[in-house]
């Protein structure tokens, strides 16, 4: 065999191949199709009511009617419900955070907890502890005996996302981590992303703000009305004026 021949690409951790998705009679995503490589980023963009949740929420089983090809490590999903995909190591941080208001923050970090991962071909996978959580969301390490819904809503995101960090995810689906919250927080969610990154992990982004997408992201996949309009790498959609303008302006 030539030594020069180029390594075959490895699998995609995360694929997508004609996935539909309906709220009853609504038929919400058409024919959606991505992937998402190891230790990669990837922005799902596009206006809202484009489909970029719902993607998300179909990954995960969270969506009542679908159909169409989710496979995550080889394995496929469709017929999974949502906390045997979360078991896989498939980590879920919605937009609305669904956080235990009554529990501790402590107590919420530890009910998100799953065993250590080791990757198919016998690598250690992640392995978060609140140690290395608070090492990256350190205003949460003060914060551990407050109860959850008394925290700023800024403050529930950070923990969502620490909570989802406790199971060990292999790739983490990220909803909306930039909307409504402080400056502050959005540079924490961004060296979140960069650090999981570094871990070996990797992102599915839902995200609006193309400069913060910019920031984290490989490459991106651009929805409009439920449908892929555009995928490239994110210099690419950097430099694509005209199709910022047409599905991503407001």
């Amino acid at each position: 065999m030539n030594d020069d021949r180029k390594r075959a690409a490895p699998p995609p951790l995360l694929s997508l191949a004609g996935l539909n998705a309906w709220y009853g009679a609504a038929h919400i995503l058409h024919d959606v199709s991505l992937q998402v490589g190891p230790g990669e980023v990837v922005a799902l963009m596009g206006r809202n009511g484009a489909g970029k949740s719902t993607t998300l929420k179909a990954i995960m089983g969270l969506v009542p009617k679908r159909n169409g090809q989710v496979r995550f490590m080889g394995q496929a999903l469709e017929k999974r419900q949502p906390y045997e995909v979360a078991r896989l190591g498939l980590g879920y941080v919605p937009e609305d955070r669904r956080i235990f208001t009554e529990l501790t923050v402590k107590e919420n970090l530890m009910a998100g907890r799953q065993r250590p991962r080791t990757w198919p071909d016998g690598r250690p996978g992640l392995n978060w502890s609140l140690p290395a959580v608070f090492e990256l969301f350190p205003n949460l390490e003060g914060m551990q005996d407050r109860p959850a819904g008394a925290m700023s809503g800024g403050e529930q995101q950070m923990l969502t996302v620490a909570r989802t960090l406790m199971g060990n995810p292999y790739l983490l689906l990220l909803d909306e981590p930039s909307e409504g919250v402080a400056p502050l927080i959005v540079e924490q969610m961004a060296q979140m992303i960069l650090t999981l990154k570094a871990r070996g992990a990797s992102v599915l982004l839902s995200e609006q703000n193309i400069h913060f997408a910019g920031l984290v992201s490989d490459r991106a996949y651009v929805l409009e009305k439920g449908a892929v309009r555009y995928s490239g790498s994110m210099d690419e959609l950097a430099a694509d004026e005209d199709v910022r303008r047409s599905y991503l302006a407001l």
